[in-house]
This record gives structure tokens, C-alpha cells and sequence, in this order.
């Protein structure tokens, strides 16, 4: 079977790599010549764990190409993956549908014979109607169905969510784009992964529903954190005591600065606008997003706090800056909006993170980049923890004590126990926990 994957960016690579070790012949396409040739000789511009043995090991295998030319990839394959970027729209929050559109009309050009053509790209409801429209006007006599099958892949473990997902969602109604559909996702049938047949915009729904879901349970236990340090509760042990409910469960029940990344930010407010447009507005989401954002600065003022009331002349090291761990990616990130408080409010800030140093750089103004851990420490008034990398699990507290001016920690991921912590001398600050 022979498929192309439109685009190379993280779905697309991720996505065109798994299925090329299923043995399906894969073919990315990409109109980054720079990216195209680096990805040919096994050099993978993201950060993703497993990712480079997989890119590497099909190149090899001669299942997994690269390259600029979207009619040559697209000669002959069985299916074509739409899976281009759906930024939120500047000024409206709408998804930005042109790089779709755009691939839509290329597509339409080069098709031969029968052709599944697949959104995998994150889209509003309707989008699939909009693709099969701007193709059957090119191709008005053309062989082809257009299939929704959103990604549900989680930064940091996107290789096993693929190979092992909870479900796959396939959008059509036509059989013979099913048959297709299945002979590709064989793999995954033969260790009973469930696969839900619906109609397409059903399927376009279930991507926006599946992340705004997640969104609001990471946006209620924030609150709740807040209500914690009010009444003297501890947010981990409620979390724990009602995601012990099967009803409920556990995942997304960590309370921190917000959500952040490429996905959440921008389908909560795609979800809000496209609600809002047919006058069915989701209150609940509308809520999310507002209290999401707000939540970035009061991680903000609880760092001020832990400073005495200003920023002024205090060095402040920052452990993490990627919006998770296990990935390199700073959209959205809640540490853009704290460490920018941080030095507008007057902080020397020394900051350090394993992997997202070099995209921090483009975004981030008046930081000291420091190359490890420890070095971010040095004189530091205050630290703090933005992001949960393993390495900031099991600091050395006595040579991180030495280290600084003042032994004062502002734990955002509440990875530290208060009370070790303030046996060991620290004055310590977390989320929805006993505070110093």
C-alpha cells in the first residue's frame, strides 16, 4: 500500500513514520526544502522520544521518503493525508483553514485513478465538505472520497499513542473509502484497537470534544488548587480521592500553570468560535479559555509573592520552559507569560531547559540561557519550576541550598513534598498545597 502524508510537521512526520513501520511505502511531503533534505539523511527537526530510530531505520528500509514535489508523492497512492497546520487565526480565533484549502487544491491537480484523500489536520466541523467541494470543482469527474481521521497523539509519547492508541476515529460513509481505511489500520485491528466508523463531521466533532474535555478537567482541578489553599485542603490528595471514581479517573488532574502546547489553546478557541457561529454557544469552554489565561498570571504574581512584592534586583532561575516535558515545543507555553513578568518586572532571570532552549531563544526577551541545571542557581533569591522534566525531579537540595542567596522554591508542578522541603530548609511555595 502506498500512501503520501501532506506536510512534515509534527503530525505529519510522526504519522508518515508509524505507518512506514507498518510497512506501508510512505511518502511526506513538504514544502521546506531545508527540512525535506535534513529528514532524508535522518535528521528529525522535532524533539519526539523513539522518533529518529523510526525516521531512520525506514529511510533506510526505502519505506519512508521525503520531499518538495507534491505531484510526484502523490503518483499512485492510495490515500493522501491532509496533515498542514490549522493555526487560530489571528484577530477571531477561528482555525486558520488556508494551508488545508491550499493542499486541497494541489491535491486536486495531481490525483490519478481512486484516491482516499484523508484530514488528518485538526478542523472545524464541515471543513471535509468545504475540501470535497474545492476538488470536485478541479477534478468534477475525478474518483475520490474525503475521510476525517483526527490524530489523538500526545507530545512526549506520540510514537505509542500511535502504535498503541485508545481508539482510532475514521469519518466516511462510503465503503470502499472504509475498505481502504481498514487494509491501512490493520495493524492496529490485529491487537483489537477500537475502531469507530462514523459519519465525517461526526469524526471532525470528536477531535474538538476529545481536547476541550481534557482542557476543562486540567482547568477544574486549577481551580479547585486555588479553593485548596484557601480552606487548608491539599489539591493532590482531592485529586486523587476523586480520580479514583472511574467515572472520573486520574489523567488530567495535575494542577500547575495552565495548559499550553499546540493543540489545547487553539481548539478550545476554535471550538468556542465555530459554537458561537451557529448560536450554540459552550458556555463551559468559553469559561476554560478565559480562566486558562488567567491562570498564567497568577503563577506569575505567586512567584512575586515568594519574592516579597517585587522583582526588582532579584535573580530568579527558571527550571523548564516547554509547555510538558519529553518535548521541545513552546507554543502556548505558560512560561512565555511568566518569565515576560518576570523580567518586565524588573528579575535578572537565568533559565534552562533540556530540550526547548533554542525555540525559547526566539521568543523570549532578557534571559540568561544557562546550559544545566545548577548553573541557573547561582545567587539565585528564588527558583522555580515551570516544567516537570525528570532531571528537576531529584535536585541535590543541600548543593541547591549552597548554591543560592536564599534557599526559596516556587514549585509549579508540585513535585517536591512540603514538608521534606522545609525540613531541608527551604522557604516553599506550591500549587493547592500546604505553603510556607
Amino acid at each position: 500500500m502506498r500512501i503520501a502524508m501532506i506536510g512534515a510537521g509534527y503530525v505529519g512526520l510522526v504519522s508518515g513514520a508509524c505507518f512506514s513501520e507498518f510497512g506501508v511505502d510512505v511518502v511526506c511531503v513538504d514544502k521546506d526544502a531545508k527540512k525535506v533534505d535534513l529528514l532524508n539523511n535522518h535528521q528529525v527537526p522535532i524533539y519526539e522520544p523513539e522518533l529518529n530510530a523510526i525516521v531512520e531505520k525506514n529511510v533506510k528500509a526505502g519505506r519512508l521518503s521525503f520531499t518538495t514535489d507534491l505531484a510526484a508523492g502523490v503518483k499512485n497512492a492510495d490515500a493522501v493525508f491532509i496533515a498542514v497546520g490549522t493555526p487560530s487565526r489571528r484577530g477571531d480565533g477561528h482555525a486558520d483553514l488556508t494551508y488545508v484549502y491550499d493542499a486541497a487544491r494541489e491535491i486536486a491537480s495531481t490525483i490519478n485513478g481512486y484516491t482516499v484523500i484523508v484530514t488528518k489536520s485538526t478542523v472545524p466541523v464541515g471543513t471535509g465538505d468545504e475540501i470535497e467541494s474545492i476538488i470536485r470543482q478541479s477534478c468534477p469527474d475525478g474518483s475520490f472520497d474525503i475521510v476525517s481521521n483526527p490524530e489523538f497523539l500526545r507530545e512526549g509519547s506520540a510514537i505509542n499513542d500511535f502504535m498503541r492508541p485508545d481508539r482510532v476515529v475514521i469519518g466516511t460513509t462510503s465503503d470502499k473509502a472504509q475498505d481502504v481505511m481498514r487494509t491501512l489500520y490493520r495493524p492496529l485491528f490485529l491487537i483489537d484497537t477500537p475502531i469507530l466508523f462514523t459519519a465525517r463531521r461526526t469524526a471532525e466533532l470528536i477531535k474538538y470534544a476529545a481536547n476541550t474535555f481534557l482542557a476543562t478537567k486540567i482547568t477544574f482541578i486549577n481551580e479547585i488548587a486555588d479553593l485548596c489553599e484557601e480552606v487548608g485542603a491539599d489539591v493532590q490528595d482531592v485529586a486523587k480521592g476523586i480520580g479514583l471514581d472511574g467515572r472520573i479517573g486520574n489523567k488530567f488532574l495535575h494542577a500547575g500553570p495552565g495548559y499550553g502546547g499546540s493543540c489545547f489553546p487553539k481548539d478550545t478557541l476554535a471550538l468556542v468560535r465555530t459554537a458561537q457561529d451557529v448560536n450554540s454557544p459552550i458556555k463551559i469552554i468559553e469559561a476554560v479559555v478565559a480562566v486558562n489565561e488567567k491562570r498564567k498570571h497568577q503563577m506569575a504574581n505567586k512567584i512575586l509573592h515568594a519574592c516579597g512584592g517585587s522583582f526588582e534586583e532579584k535573580k530568579i532561575a527558571v527550571l523548564g520552559l516547554t509547555f510538558k516535558p519529553n518535548t521541545d515545543d513552546m507554543r502556548d507555553s505558560p512560561s512565555l507569560i511568566i518569565v515576560s513578568a518576570l523580567v518586565k518586572g524588573g528579575a535578572e532571570v537565568f533559565a534552562y531547559d533540556p530540550q526547548g532552549m533554542d525555540e525559547a531563544k526566539t521568543m523570549l526577551e532578557g534571559v540568561h540561557w544557562c546550559d544545566g541545571t545548577y548553573e541557573t542557581m547561582e545567587g539565585a533569591d528564588v527558583v522555580t519550576i515551570l516544567t516537570e522534566w525528570n532531571e528537576f525531579r531529584a535536585l541535590d537540595l543541600k548543593r541547591v541550598k549552597n548554591l543560592m542567596s536564599k534557599p526559596v522554591m516556587v514549585d509549579l508542578r508540585n513535585i517536591y513534598n512540603p514538608d521534606e522541603m522545609i525540613e531541608a530548609g527551604f522557604e516553599y511555595y506550591c500549587v493547592g498545597r500546604k505553603n510556607f
